[in-house]
């Protein structure tokens, strides 16, 4: 499960803001995660609660923000929404599609006190 790993960076790079800025506890994580990063969010959601146990992150509330897929289709030259990495193009039908946006995974906030 590479969510696990995912986690534990996500959680350094908490750590390190909030170490960086002076803080007691960590009170939110706010991630992006595109739709086409092959993340499954719930087993993050379990892999970040273990990682963040016991640490200044412990009981930190972690929001998901799901980002759409998209891509760029050769033949029709259209930007077109995109649900799997290897899917047709919706207009159409080829499978020369590009992706172009929802393969990231951020940290878009931390909540601190």
């Amino acid at each position: 499960m590479h969510e696990m790993s995912l986690a534990e960076g996500v959680l350094q790079l908490v750590e390190d803001t909030a170490q960086r800025e002076g803080a007691q506890r960590v009170k939110l994580v706010v991630l992006e995660i595109g739709q086409l990063s092959s993340v499954e969010p719930e087993a993050l959601r379990f892999c970040f609660e273990a990682v963040t146990h016991g640490g200044i992150a412990h009981g930190a509330a972690l929001e998901i923000v799901a980002v759409p897929g998209s891509g760029w289709c050769m033949p029709c030259a259209a930007t077109v929404p995109m649900t799997e990495s290897f899917g047709a193009c919706p207009q159409c039908g080829s499978y020369q599609v590009q992706p172009t946006g929802g393969t990231e995974m951020r940290v878009k906030e931390i909540e601190i006190e």
